[in-house]
């Protein structure tokens, strides 16, 4: 193999974390190449379509860049957000992950995803950027997720909808002004209120 083209590989994979084939595109760089370097044992698949350096120092958080860049469009939430937030005591082994409602179902199978489905406002607003392992991840901010919490507590439990509220209040994550805004936007002021209270009272 050219050496050149094998350092121009490794050169994008220090900036992005992770390649997939079409990445090479932009870069006029032919796809088999991945293929080599991972017969060589210098690239590592670890799902399909996604390569890392061998040698690469990745973080936990692999798995949520890994999915990211699989569905591109989806934003990460709920138990996944709160975890990245470090304000759950809960260790999702799946990413959660919201897409339009009406987007076409992406089909992922050998990477663990949980899908939810959100429209409107509840889809665009709150969203932030958080950088792992040099690829750009989108995720609710601390207050936006907690309100979804609250909004799908029946799938995540209230439990720890409530945890997450008390320990991103206390570890001021967030403002009053912040956490009424987006469960008003979740439409979940109402189930909120009591639990806002406590929070001042």
């Amino acid at each position: 193999m050219n050496r050149s083209v094998a350092e121009r590989i490794f050169d994008l994979l220090n900036q992005e974390g992770v390649i997939r084939p079409r990445d090479l595109d932009a870069h006029d760089i032919p796809r088999r190449y991945l293929s080599r370097l991972y017969q060589q044992g210098l690239l590592i698949r670890s799902a399909r379509g996604i390569y890392t350096a061998a040698h690469a120092n990745l973080s936990e958080q692999q798995t949520i860049v890994e999915v990211s860049k699989r569905i591109p469009k989806g934003t990460v939430c709920l138990l996944s957000a709160l975890a990245m937030h470090e304000i759950t005591t809960q260790s999702p082994y799946e990413v959660w992950l919201a897409i339009d409602n009406k987007a076409r179902l992406p089909q992922v199978k050998e990477l663990p995803v949980q899908i939810v489905r959100f429209s409107g406002d509840a889809l665009k607003r709150g969203i932030e950027e958080r950088v792992i392992d040099g690829v750009a991840v989108p995720v609710y901010n601390p207050a936006k997720t907690i309100a979804d919490c609250f909004k799908y507590r029946n799938k995540i439990g209230l439990d720890v909808a409530i945890e997450a509220l008390k320990g991103g209040w206390k570890a001021k994550k967030f403002t009053m002004q912040e956490i009424r805004k987006y469960a008003g936007i979740c439409r979940v002021q109402n189930v909120m209120h009591p639990y806002l209270e406590s929070l001042v009272g």
